[in-house]
Parts: C-alpha cells; structure tokens; sequence
C-alpha cells in the first residue's frame, strides 16, 4: 500500500497483544512518537481526524480523515504515505531516524489511518505554501482573538505571559516581537511574524514550527490575528 506494509491484525507491544490500529491511535496522538527528547509534538498537534473541522481549532496541517488512500500528499510532492508521515516525523518531530515499514509503529500507523479512511479512492488535497513573503491588510482584532485560541494558543500558550504553552522553546507572543529589530534590522515585527507561520521552520526562524498554508490559514485570518497582537 504505496510503500507501507500491510500489518498484520495485532501487535505485541508492552501491555501485549492489542489491535493495530487501537496502538496507532494512541501513537497518533503520543509525541514520545519521537525519540528526541526535545519534541513535544505528536501527529495529533497538527491533523484532525474527523471530516467536519472541529469547532475552534485552525489545524497547520489537513485532516487525516480519508487519508490513507490519497494518490499524493504535501500537495503532490510525496506520493507514499509513509514518505508523507516520515517527513513530518523528521522535520517538525525531531525523529531522528524516520520510520520504515517494518517498524511496528508505522504499521500501527497505517492501520490506524485505513480504519478512518472509507473511501479507497479519496483525492489528493492541495496544499498552497506561500513562496514569497509580503505584508497582509490588518483585520479585525476580535476575529484575531479567535484565531489566536484556535491556531496559536496550544503551543505558545497565552498571549504575553506564554501560561499554558506547550514548550518553553515556544515564544511568547507578542512580546518575542521586542526582538526583532535587532535579529531582523530593516523588517518590520509583522513580517517576521507572517514568515513564521507561512515557512515554519523552514529558512532558519521558526523552530520546529509546521507552516502555515493557505488552506489552513487564510491571509485574511491571519491578518486579524496580527491586529489582535498588534502587530
């Protein structure tokens, strides 16, 4: 099944015998998933798992609902699932050492992702990631609280005090911005803020960070969230 291995019904894992997919849907939602020490991610930080969005929550990536079958992922550039899962796992997780799929975790996995996945002929999502950064309109402030609590809030926890974040890695918002005129001279506190969430971790700025794509946050949204932090 486009390079992951059929598993087999059940898995020995420490509490013995259990159905595979029941371990993938605790792995899903574990970061111990990963072996560093540092990640405190699980698959579950980023993807739903249902159809419908779930009321006040922005994911950064889509929901795994129906997944197992899409002919490609990460908008077309990963056409293995197990590619897909490994390239979160080694770039927001800090897996060290991807997953093969002989790993009794990746087989949970993909049992896991089959079980909610009922349409074997499911298509591919897109996924539009923002090459070249440019300033968005200001929205409404309001609007912005709420992206905040549904996008934002889980990892950096409350707004100027950082209560509640996942990680002390995570920065406090808006307050990380005081830094900004020195790390980034000439660029305003509102553009590194949109290079963050739109690039993630990627150029060297935003941590482990997933980014944010255009389905997933919309410029409008985000917009509104740079008003709420004022920004």
């Amino acid at each position: 099944m486009r390079g992951w291995a059929c598993a087999a019904a059940l898995l020995a894992v420490d509490c013995g015998p259990v159905p595979a997919a029941d371990y993938g849907a605790e792995l899903f939602k574990d970061s111990t998933l990963s072996e560093s020490q540092y990640n405190t991610f699980s698959c579950a930080t980023c993807h739903a798992t249902t159809a419908s969005p779930e009321p006040g929550k922005l994911y950064a990536g889509h929901s795994l609902y129906n997944s197992a079958f899409r002919p490609s992922y990460w908008g077309g550039s990963e056409t293995r699932l197990l590619d897909a899962v490994n390239f979160c796992y080694t770039a927001f997780m800090r897996g060290v050492t991807p997953l093969t799929p002989e790993d009794p975790r990746s087989r949970a996995l993909y049992e896991y992702l089959v079980r909610i996945s009922p349409d074997t002929q499911a298509p591919a999502l897109p996924l539009t990631l923002v090459k070249d950064i440019t300033d968005v309109p200001r929205g409404n402030a309001e609007r912005g609280a709420d992206v905040y609590r549904a996008a934002c809030q889980d990892c950096h926890g409350e707004v100027h005090t950082g209560k509640g974040r996942k990680t002390e890695l995570a920065s406090i918002l808006p307050e990380v911005a005081q830094d900004y005129g020195d790390l980034f001279p000439g660029v305003s506190p509102g553009v590194v803020v949109i290079e963050k969430v739109r690039h993630g971790r990627f150029f060297g700025v935003g941590g482990n960070m997933p980014p944010y794509s255009r389905e997933a946050l919309s410029d409008q949204d985000l917009g509104a969230l740079l008003a709420y932090l004022g920004l």
